[in-house]
């Protein structure tokens, strides 16, 4: 982005809300879950599509909650953030641990053009021939599809939840023309979904892709309102290599100031500034081994 243009920002309130019958409707059969799924889809592939929604960042928000859903599917206690932790401050040679794992996972899926070969990269006790064949198992709508592919991957390897939901999400994203994955299947499932079979698992997957399209058009606007913040007082940034800290801020979940391209005390002057012009927060609480993010 051009941050010269900041007075170019739409403002946030142009984000069209999700119609209120989508997200308070009441579904009573598969056709009726399968109509409100199918419009919160629509809506979702509208924002996504917009040059001021910074998809990047809304796809690495979203790969957090996805990874921290597949942690609690694990039955593992680490959460949002553990798991930031367990990424930003890994040392060479060091070990994510398991959660750090499954966050990694979803972050080589995500980071990627949606292939079966960088579905592979992303699980690679797994071939990428045998990732094709899966995600060629679904028929019918988008979501019908990714269902098919999450029970067959489910029934092949059930202890890799994972997988299946990216997979799924995978098959969704192919199937609506998306470039890349946009985590939506870990967010809305609760596990008990993971146990059921055909109609019941699509009926499941649909209510699923309502639930996250309602949180991702909730997140974009979020979003749309604090990038636009940080696009605005990035002019007032005097440091050298600020415009490439700021782009870092508009396309990561969190950032260390030691990953930033200045020098270490500038780097941490630079985000003690952005923090008290509130465009971007400190996500840890710490004072020390602090992550910051938009």
């Amino acid at each position: 982005m051009d941050l010269s243009r900041a007075g170019d920002i739409v403002h946030f309130k142009t984000i069209p809300c999700m119609p209120s019958w989508v997200i308070s409707g009441r579904p009573e059969n598969l056709e009726d879950v399968a109509f409100l799924s199918g419009a919160a889809l629509s809506h979702l592939h509208l924002l996504m599509a917009r040059d001021d929604v910074h998809q990047t960042l809304m796809r690495a928000r979203l790969t957090l909650r996805a990874a921290e859903a597949c942690v609690k599917f694990s039955g593992r206690p680490e959460r949002v953030g553990d798991l930031r932790d367990a990424i930003h401050f890994l040392r060479p040679g060091d070990l994510a641990g398991p959660a750090g794992d499954i966050y990694l996972s979803w972050q080589r899926a995500v980071a990627r053009p949606v292939t079966f070969k960088s579905l592979q990269r992303a699980f690679p006790t797994y071939e990428a021939g045998q990732i094709a064949e899966w995600c060629a198992v679904g028929q019918g709508n988008p979501v019908a599809r990714a269902a098919q592919v999450l029970e067959r991957v489910l029934a092949v390897a059930p202890r890799s939840a994972r997988l299946a939901l990216a997979l799924a999400d995978a098959a969704l994203a192919q199937a609506l023309g998306w470039r890349h994955i946009t985590p939506l299947f870990a967010i809305g499932l609760k596990p008990a979904d993971l146990r059921k079979l055909g109609t019941e698992l699509e009926g499941a997957c649909h209510q699923a892709v309502r639930v996250a399209c309602i949180e991702a058009a909730r997140l974009a606007a979020d979003l749309l309102r604090k990038t636009a913040h940080l696009v605005a007082v990035a002019p007032k940034l005097r440091a050298k290599g600020a415009g490439e800290a700021v782009e870092m801020f508009l396309t990561r979940d969190a950032v260390a100031a030691a990953e930033l391209p200045l020098p270490p005390r500038a780097a941490r002057r630079l985000c003690d500034r952005l923090v008290d012009l509130g465009a971007v927060r400190e996500l840890t609480g710490r004072d020390t081994f602090r992550l910051y993010g938009v």
